[in-house]
């Protein structure tokens, strides 16, 4: 059974998603936030954005990270890390959430 939000959010793209599932790591860069480090895997991505769930709930709307996408070890040279912002995060069932980020800087995504 698919997940669905709880709440719905206006389309706001402004280009289309592809459903990809690939795995990404998740950091906090903001040193008031407590360190983590999350191993998601996406949903969906587009040039502006990325869109993942996730069982933490220390996700919040304005919440600086870091993101390597795609990731696939932390000693892999292909890994390319950038600064994003979380634009959204809905509550989903079984204690999940929906994340999205957009990079601070969308053409770094682009390239990748």
């Amino acid at each position: 059974m698919p997940e669905v939000p709880t709440e719905v959010y206006p389309v706001q793209r402004r280009s289309r998603r592809a459903k990809i599932a690939r795995p990404l790591r998740v950091r906090p860069s903001d040193p008031k936030d407590e360190h983590f480090e999350d191993l998601p895997v996406s949903v969906n991505a587009s040039k502006e954005g990325i869109y993942f769930t996730s069982r933490r709930s220390t996700y919040y709307m304005g919440m600086r990270v870091f993101v390597t996408f795609p990731f696939s070890s932390p000693h892999d040279p292909m890994n390319c890390e950038y600064v994003a912002e979380v634009v959204r995060v809905e509550e989903l069932p079984h204690s999940k959430f929906g994340v999205a980020v957009k990079p601070e800087d969308v053409h770094e995504l682009q390239q990748q």
